[in-house]
């Protein structure tokens, strides 16, 4: 019984170890199993031959190696069964710690984060782990010849289903974070209703949200003490911790990002907030993995307007498509903002674009207009600022002091962050989209000198994805001078769409990693010109990780 005991043992450290890298990729995923789900069929190719060799590595080891003791060791039966098992068992302590120790070493752009919800699901997992050998122990246990008890087959073999275990883990920890996000998420709620003074205001949209928060943010502070979650927080439970721990008495608005990847997300957070101000920043094919069509992700982004009082009011910014639609339908008190000219309560003008920054011409309705200037980079950034003027203004802030919150809005990190020095660097690293892409490329162009893009193309489009990054490729080529792109598989359909346009295949270059690319700048340009890094996908995305 022994020997079968510290087998079990050791397959338990050696399976829990294994996973944690499934367990991280399950974080990246924010916990959500669908997510984990479509990242294990995205990645495929890799973890599932990962676990060909795994398994077979496994049972080739439980049979080959006790043959190999018994045909040198001429003892006693049961010594010779007992050596056998601790070789195999020494095998695989090396061959699983070498694979882990291999993973561990390798960079990664957001290494795990022992949370407290992080260390939950691994006491879930071991547990769920131990109950799996338990029953494998009682089905495939028996006695040998020698009067052992040991396994028909080696429980090591399950190192093969760690892919897969978090899928099991997280179902069965799911009742427990409920249970505890639903503590948070009442105490938040509480404290908001409590504030019946209180500014709550709601901003959501396919892109835009962060920078528009922060944006509105610095501009009310000119007049109001402010709010907001840090980064690109926008769940229910960021957003209850920021509630639960920052809001103070002395805060007179408290600005939501709101985030969403499923119908309904919204709605959760308005119940959460309450919001009496809702900002609608964009509509566009943003997480088409879950929406599924860009109707839907309109339909979701309402859910904000649809939960505001009836003496709240909502802006949006004009887009001359989902936007616009939705300020039509909308019911409530109504603000739109756009860009130059038209029928809008607030727009900019003149815009000029360089490497200082945007320079424009802020105008209302009402005749009033104002010269401002940002660090901000880019059309769409302008776009996010003048909806956060036009609020502030609703607000009960002047043309002056809206004029100096725009000079002290703060770039973004990772969002059209000019970065100057003997190159040009512009990082629009941050959970590229479509139309951040093209806008992201059109300042590029404005740089003087030559231009290189470094990308690994655009994520979670849904059915659409390859077309998406296809027509990536096409912009690209009008605006660039040389490419290095990120991921051979991803990157295919942009490859393909420059070359289409009749683009230099000798000015693309390939690579599998974002310090591979780092190191190849210099083949294409030089002091003087600009680099654009447009999109950085986090660690679950990775082509070139070995899955465990």
């Amino acid at each position: 019984m022994w020997l079968l005991l510290t087998e079990l043992a050791v397959a338990l450290v050696l399976i829990n170890l294994a996973s944690i890298h499934y367990m991280h990729m399950l974080q990246l995923e924010s916990y959500q199993l669908d997510g984990y789900w479509r990242h294990l069929k995205r990645t495929r190719s890799e973890w599932y031959g990962w676990t060909l060799i795994d398994a077979a590595v496994c049972l080739v080891a439980h049979i080959a190696l006790p043959m190999l003791v018994s045909s040198f060791f001429t003892g006693e039966r049961s010594q010779s069964t007992v050596i056998s098992h601790l070789i195999v068992m020494a095998f695989f302590i090396l061959y699983t710690g070498w694979n882990v120790y291999s993973e561990w070493k390798k960079p990664k752009k957001k290494p795990i984060g022992y949370t407290k919800r992080m260390k939950r699901l691994l006491a879930v997992h071991a547990g769920t782990v131990l109950v799996i050998l338990a029953l494998w122990a009682l089905i495939l246990g028996h006695e040998d010849e020698s009067g052992l008890r040991v396994m028909y087959v080696t429980p090591y073999v399950l190192i093969a289903a760690c892919p897969v275990l978090p899928l099991l883990s997280g179902k069965l920890a799911q009742p427990i974070e409920d249970h505890i996000n639903a503590g948070f998420f009442v105490s938040a709620q509480s404290k908001l209703n409590a504030r019946k003074d209180l500014i709550k205001i709601g901003i959501t949209g396919s892109y835009g949200k962060t920078g528009t928060k922060f944006a509105l943010a610095t501009i009310l502070s000119m007049k109001y003490r402010v709010l907001t979650s840090e980064s690109s927080i926008n769940t229910p439970m960021g957003l209850s911790k920021i509630i639960n721990n920052h809001l103070e008495k002395s805060h007179e608005v408290f600005i939501a990002e709101m985030g969403a990847r499923h119908v309904g997300d919204i709605t959760e957070l308005t119940q959460l907030v309450h919001p009496t101000v809702g900002l609608i920043t964009s509509v566009g094919p943003q997480h088409l993995e879950t929406f599924g069509s860009v109707s839907t992700v309109a339909k979701t982004k309402f859910e904000l307007i649809q939960a505001l009082p009836k003496d709240g009011f909502a802006a949006f910014a004009s887009d001359g498509a989902w936007v616009d639609k939705m300020y039509d339908k909308a019911s409530c008190e109504k603000l739109k903002s756009g860009m130059g000219e038209g029928d809008y309560d607030m727009w900019a003008e003149d815009i000029e674009v360089g490497s200082f920054g945007s320079r424009f011409v802020l105008k209302t309705k009402d005749g009033e207009s104002i010269a401002c200037e940002t660090k901000l980079l880019g059309r769409h950034n302008i776009s996010n600022v003048v909806l956060s003027c036009l609020v502030a203004k609703r607000l009960g802030l002047t043309m002056d002091e809206i004029a100096q919150g725009v000079g002290r809005i703060k770039p973004v990190e990772h969002r059209l962050q000019l970065i100057p020095g003997d190159l040009n660097v512009i990082d629009d690293a941050f959970n590229s989209n479509p139309v951040g892409a093209k806008e992201a490329l059109n300042v590029l162009h404005g740089f003087p000198g030559r231009h290189l893009i470094i990308t690994p193309g655009l994520v979670e489009m849904g059915e659409d994805e390859d077309k998406f990054n296809y027509e990536l490729g096409r912009q690209i080529a009008a605006s660039c001078d040389a490419a290095i792109l990120v991921g051979p598989r991803h990157t295919k359909p942009i490859l393909q769409g420059m070359l289409k346009e009749g683009f230099d295949e000798d000015r693309i270059l390939t690579v599998t990693t974002l310090d591979e690319a780092s190191q190849h700048i210099r083949d294409f340009i030089s002091s003087g010109d600009a680099v654009l890094f447009e999109n950085d996908l986090p660690d679950n995305y990775n082509e070139n990780a070995k899955q465990n």
